[in-house]
């Protein structure tokens, strides 16, 4: 389990299921993400158990007071060879929106991506038009990359995909002065024809 000050992230439960189909099926939150489509329970269960799939890891979001999730995050199409992968969240219900747990559990995520996945590279698509989105997103330091014009019909009207992407962030080296140090090689005396 992973520790934020106010929230975790974590295995799923079978409790959280019965959540993550209410969410799958909201059709209000469908307009800020995707089209909607009806989900089935099944399907739902399916896609909160990863198993041995390497390609992704999902994990349940709730706040450290609580048991009962709030949210989960998805990181997919998880690449070892180019050191990348794709990342959606959601925080489930309004009311645990706009109150930092998203941006808390993106930070959770994308430090589980550093540490653990060893990834250079964490990207996600976000509606254009879904600036709260953003401006968490930015906050944990995705930066855009571009837009996708016209690329979604949702609820009537078409949608703009901002591209955005973190990258792993650059540690400083710590140096290690009697490591750096350029002191002479010894050779040992007489031996000329191994110093040429």
């Amino acid at each position: 389990m992973l520790l934020g000050s106010r929230t975790t992230l974590g295995a799923f439960v079978p409790d959280d299921y019965v959540a993550m189909y209410c969410w799958a099926n909201d059709i209000v939150a469908a307009r800020l993400d995707r089209a909607f489509r009806p989900a089935n329970l099944r399907d739902v269960i399916a896609s909160c158990e990863t198993g041995s799939d390497a390609s992704r890891v999902m994990f349940a979001i709730r706040q450290r007071t609580d048991t009962k999730i709030i949210g989960y995050i998805n990181i997919h199409n998880i690449s070892a060879v180019h050191r990348s992968a794709d990342l959606g969240i959601r925080i489930g219900d309004e009311k645990h929106r706009n109150k930092g747990f998203g941006k808390e559990a993106l930070a959770l995520g994308l430090d589980y991506c550093w540490k653990h996945l060893n990834l250079e590279r964490v990207g996600l698509v976000v509606f254009r038009h879904n600036a709260r989105a953003i401006a968490a997103y930015a906050a944990c330091g995705f930066r855009k990359e571009g837009t996708l014009k016209r690329i979604l019909f949702v609820d009537g009207a078409w949608v703009d995909l901002v591209l955005m992407a973190a990258f792993r962030p650059v540690r400083k080296r710590i140096r290690n002065d009697s490591a750096t140090r350029s002191d002479p090689i010894a050779l040992p005396r007489g031996n000329t024809a191994a110093a040429a």
